[in-house]
């Protein structure tokens, strides 16, 4: 297994996985040799600018760095091994706003995306399809919802929550005035566990078409209080921080899973409790805090 990750230099070392090698995927040479030296029977495109809040203050970053990586990757592919099956992650973004009598979302519903990210993905979708369909490449595309759990970074709303309050132990801080966005907006989350399951069964079980990666439960963003408070020791007084508000935010989001659960039979497994719990967990072992 070789997996590839961004460094300003190219090169490569040993994981416990395998090899892990790192290539700029914005450049096209770089992105051909990997594909050409691996010759994959299997390629997970998992790499792009993730957040929907820096994609506000650098839209033009966003959608060169996540349409030009996609396309080196499917040409590189394509050139280089067109047998290959290829899962090209997208995202619950790409919809956009859907009125309430429309959801749970399924992958027919039209995309009408309101972020810069959200056009970037929905781009690099219509690429992956203009690949299967021009050039014959096998390719799953998915487009996941909201994602948390362990290991994920700060920027993203339950890992952020979770930082401030594993940082709010370590300090030995009884209360915390925790900063938050719009905690009323509503969102389908699922576990990052969970997700890698799906890829992983997307590629193979499922035939080459689009699946929805999500729970198919909304929660409004009040429960990831509710739940970082159960685990903590912590007073938690949420704040709302103007700076994390966004221009355009989606009120509610319900994914339908069904897809990818008749075709492939995932369901998630670990409930939304664990998820914010592990999370939590996670950040105090980064932080160095206790139990």
């Amino acid at each position: 297994m070789v997996g590839v990750a961004r460094k300003p230099n190219a090169g490569r070392e040993s994981t416990t996985l395998g090899e892990l090698r790192f290539v700029d995927l914005t450049d096209r040479g770089q992105t051909s040799e990997v594909i050409r030296d691996v010759r994959p029977d299997w390629v997970f495109h998992l790499a792009a600018d993730a957040s929907v809040a820096r994609s506000w203050s650098a839209p033009d970053a966003t959608l060169h760095n996540n349409l030009v990586s996609a396309l080196n990757v499917l040409e590189a592919v394509r050139v280089e091994a067109p047998s290959a099956r290829v899962l090209v992650a997208g995202s619950g973004e790409q919809y956009g706003p859907v009125p309430a009598g429309r959801q749970p979302i399924v992958e027919e519903e039209p995309l009408r995306p309101h972020s810069p990210y959200g056009v970037s993905k929905s781009a690099v979708d219509l690429l992956a399809g203009f690949y299967a369909d021009a050039h014959g490449l096998r390719i799953v595309r998915t487009r996941g919802f909201n994602h948390a759990g362990p290991g994920q970074e700060h920027p993203y709303v339950v890992a952020s929550l979770a930082r401030q309050v594993a940082a709010a132990e370590l300090a030995g801080h009884g209360t915390l005035n925790l900063r938050s966005g719009d905690l009323t907006i509503r969102r389908d989350f699922t576990d990052v566990r969970d997700v890698v399951r799906a890829y992983w069964l997307a590629l193979e079980r499922c035939p080459e078409d689009v699946y929805n990666v999500c729970s198919g439960r909304s929660v409004p963003l009040t429960e990831v209080i509710t739940e970082l408070q159960r685990s903590s020791s912590v007073e938690i007084r949420p704040v709302r921080d103007a700076q994390l508000l966004r221009p355009v935010d989606v009120r509610a989001v319900t994914g339908s899973r069904e897809k990818l659960t008749r075709t492939c039979g995932w369901r998630p497994e670990i409930e939304f409790a664990t998820t914010v719990g592990d999370a939590l967990q996670s950040w105090r072992d980064r932080l160095g805090a206790a139990p």
